[in-house]
């Protein structure tokens, strides 16, 4: 199983950014995913997470109403929708998969993981 993030980048405050997480090995859709962030020094925070084979979405109390999740399964890819970024929001990204049909936003549900891609909010 392997999972590769990309679309991370520097974006000034307010701005949008769309990340993608592109899966081989496996049917993404049958996973529950999950993007999480970590800054340096600090614990990885769940950011939002969706179940398996629906959009069924929960939520980090710090990205609610700002990020969204989609998936294009023949693409076998997830996207993390980020709009009204904030300098908060600076971060290295991952993505994670979970072989369970509900998700959370807890780190140890997930066993696979991706590489992180970073974002950068700044003016």
């Amino acid at each position: 199983l392997q999972l590769v993030e990309s679309g991370g980048g520097l974006v000034q405050p307010g701005g949008s950014l769309r990340l993608s997480c592109a899966a081989s090995g496996f049917t993404l859709a049958n996973y529950a995913i999950g993007w999480f962030r970590q800054v340096p020094g600090k614990v990885r925070e769940g950011v939002l997470c969706a179940n398996a084979r629906d959009e069924t979405t929960r939520w980090g109390d710090s990205v609610k109403g700002r990020f969204t999740i989609s998936r294009d399964n023949a693409k076998n890819t997830v996207y993390l929708q980020m709009n009204n970024l904030e300098p908060d929001d600076t971060a290295v990204y991952y993505c994670a998969v979970d072989p369970k049909y509900y998700c959370s936003i807890s780190v140890e549900n997930y066993p696979t993981w991706g590489q992180g891609t970073q974002v950068t909010v700044s003016s």
